[in-house]
């Protein structure tokens, strides 16, 4: 295979070098039993032990929870 064959479009190229520089955390949350999806550049995982705890949530649980819109997105600045 040749490296033109894999080189990204300019726009996927950026998308690849931002989603190198971000962290996650996804987990039920204790209060509302909602999954939890915690997002934020790496210079932000400090900031994340600080939020409440997430509890580990099964593949079945992360289904569930996006089938029926209990699910909710954070970004952690």
């Amino acid at each position: 295979m040749s490296d033109d064959a894999l080189q990204l479009p300019p726009q996927l190229a950026t998308l690849e070098a931002l989603g190198g520089q971000l962290v996650w955390r996804i987990g039920k949350d204790d209060a509302s039993d909602d999954v939890i999806v915690r997002l934020g550049f790496a210079s932000a995982t400090p900031r994340f032990a600080h939020l409440p705890r997430l509890r580990s949530a099964t593949d079945q649980e992360l289904q569930a929870a996006l089938e029926s819109g209990h699910i909710s997105i954070e970004w952690v600045d």
